[in-house]
């Protein structure tokens, strides 16, 4: 209900649930409002009153079971998430929906298959090709290249830069002794029978020879170093033999007359290419250094950047 008073105010009472309004703006006239009901000068009907009841529990109980689906679906969701993660690891492996497997069908996985297949065979096909181009243009018998091997190093056998044992343990000098027979096995007499027997100082020219000769070198040569004397090559004694050997070289022709020098703190015996240190009784449980070198030729011997190459170096220690 509303009451307006002369022309600067007026005072509206809405119904039983409805609020009360002031207006202060001046109006002229009579006014009616309706906020939110109807606001008039007679008030609402009890039947009215009871319609709007009606509605607004109508009202109020659809917003009820609005809140209520609402909250059932996302309880919904929050399980579905839960079996989302427990499945999502099975259905990566395999899911029995889709038939997807890892992730893609038999289908996917046979072209990828297939593309890697063509993809790698042709790696192979081509590597194939180049090795066969590059092994047509290789001999069998001399390298290719071999332009930085001018001069050649020197090895030794027993293969150790330090050799050091005790005379009176045959376990500590039998490796040294195995090591020996290995490379020998090539020399035996009976094996080197088979080979040409060469002069000393003269060159066989084999360039055009499809077959290439060698010459003999048999182990007998070798003497007291050969292991036939002694299956100790010294080392029982504290009189060690050393291999040392000059490396190949495809096509070396030095000039005059090489030999290898070797020079140590006490005595040696030089039977070709082997050396024997005679050592003494003074000279066990002391280090001997021994330096092999390339001499009476025009081979290098002392290149400072490669200290193999046309000598070598080693250390002997004999105790008893």
């Amino acid at each position: 209900m509303c009451v307006c008073g002369g022309a600067r105010a007026c005072v509206c009472a809405a119904t039983a649930r409805g609020p009360r309004i002031a207006l202060t703006q001046p109006l002229i006239g009579p006014a009616v409002f309706r906020y939110p009901t109807q606001c008039a000068s007679m008030s609402s009907s009890p039947q009215e009153q009871n319609q709007e009841l009606k509605e607004e529990a109508k009202a109020e109980e659809k917003e009820n079971k609005n809140q209520e689906m609402n909250e059932e679906k996302r309880q919904k969701k929050k399980e579905e998430k839960k079996e989302e993660k427990k499945d999502s690891w099975k259905d990566f492996i395999y899911n029995q929906r889709t038939g997807e497997f890892m992730g893609r069908t038999a289908s996917s996985w046979g072209l990828i298959f297939l593309f890697y297949l063509v993809f790698y065979g042709f790696l192979a096909g081509m590597f194939s090709f180049t090795m066969w181009v590059m092994l047509q243009t290789l001999d069998e018998n001399v390298p290719r290249y071999q332009d930085r091997v001018a001069n050649p190093g020197l090895v030794i056998r027993p293969h150790a830069a330090e050799i050091s044992f005790n005379r009176s343990d045959s376990k500590n000098y039998n490796h040294y002794i195995q090591q020996l027979n290995d490379l020998l096995q090539q020399y035996n007499d009976s094996v080197q029978e088979g080979n040409d027997l060469c002069l000393v100082g003269e060159y066989t020219e084999q360039d055009d020879e499809p077959v290439k000769k060698v010459c003999q070198f048999k182990r007998s040569t070798l003497r007291q170093c050969s292991g036939l004397p002694d299956t100790s090559f010294g080392y029982a004694e504290g009189k060690p033999c050393i291999i040392i050997k000059m490396n190949r070289v495809i096509g070396l022709k030095p000039r005059g007359d090489p030999y290898i020098s070797c020079t140590a703190k006490s005595d040696y015996v030089q039977p070709l290419v082997a050396v024997q240190l005679l050592l003494s009784k003074e000279d066990f449980n002391v280090e001997q250094t021994v330096e092999c070198k390339i001499e009476g030729s025009d081979l290098r011997n002392n290149d400072d950047r490669d200290k193999f190459l046309g000598r070598v170096i080693f250390r002997v220690k004999v105790s008893e």
